[in-house]
């Protein structure tokens, strides 16, 4: 894991497919929005900057100048990749646009197929996806993996997009705010990111007093780099906490409005102003 500025001739050739498709993936997620408002379909442009700043923070950590020693580098680089980025682009519900931008149509319905498979469901079944990204960085800074990939750029590329998907996948899983096949309930999502934010600390903590073993980091960039983990892991999880408290507040306003419509005499309808009485789906909530 290098500290300094990388060249694009330096880059391992998966970094660099990387990079593009990051790129590509922000220029689609703003064509489709635009596309979609331009038929008279509305579409929050806050969203857009959210992906755009989450394509940012990931292209900067796969590729760009990172402050500090070799392991606060990596650190701030795991913090990039794994964690700000995918909440950032999980939250503009990349999903959603791309089932409300596609044409009835063979790629439309394949989307939703997949959405809805059963791999997918367990997938994101949040405490797996918690043991895929928490339990991936157990095991690559409580054993000799990092040590194993430190000086070999093509793996070190391998972990940064490893570090992605997991990333991705627990930022899915906690949020939910794009229509999948099994919704999980608000209380065992928040479980998981208490729990799995438990895990993460106590990790950094263990790295501020002891390396990974097989390296040899000064004293000084490792404990930078576990505050790192720790200060910005924080962060991260409290904006998805924030989330979560938003579909919360949601759903219960929403259950109080029907409640009130009942005791009432009025319709669900008209005390909600949805036009429905039905609660909000975690998918129909967030940013």
């Amino acid at each position: 894991m290098t500290a300094g500025p990388l060249t694009a001739g330096s880059l391992p050739a998966i970094v660099v497919v990387a990079v593009v498709l990051c790129g590509l993936a922000g220029a689609a997620y703003l064509w489709a929005a635009a596309a979609l408002r331009l038929r008279g379909d509305a579409w929050p442009r806050h969203r857009d900057a959210v992906f755009a700043t989450g394509v940012a923070l990931v292209v900067w950590g796969l590729c760009g100048e990172l402050p500090g020693g070799p392991f606060a580098a990596h650190a701030a680089r795991h913090l990039l990749v794994a964690m700000a980025g995918p909440v950032l682009l999980v939250a503009a519900r990349p999903l959603t646009l791309a089932l409300r931008v596609l044409p009835p149509g063979a790629v439309r319905r394949g989307l939703v197929r997949v959405a809805h498979s059963a791999p997918v469901g367990w997938l994101l079944f949040p405490p797996v996806a918690a043991v895929v990204d928490i339990g991936g960085l157990w095991l690559l800074y409580r054993t000799g993996l990092l040590s194993a990939v430190h000086h070999r750029p093509v793996l070190g590329a391998l972990l940064d997009l490893h570090m992605l998907a997991a990333g991705l996948l627990f930022s899915f899983a906690v949020c939910l705010v794009d229509p999948v096949r099994r919704r999980w309930g608000l209380p065992l999502r928040a479980a998981t990111l208490l729990l799995a934010g438990a895990a993460h600390a106590v990790l950094a903590k263990s790295l501020y007093a002891t390396g990974p073993p097989g390296t040899a980091f000064a004293a000084s960039d490792l404990r930078l780099g576990a505050q790192i983990m720790y200060y910005g892991g924080d962060a991260v999880e409290v904006a998805l906490a924030c989330v979560l408290a938003v579909q919360w507040y949601t759903v219960t306003g929403r259950r109080r409005a029907r409640a009130a419509a009942r005791s009432g005499g009025g319709h669900p309808r008209q005390a909600s102003g949805q036009g429905g009485g039905e609660l909000l789906s975690p998918g129909q909530l967030g940013p």
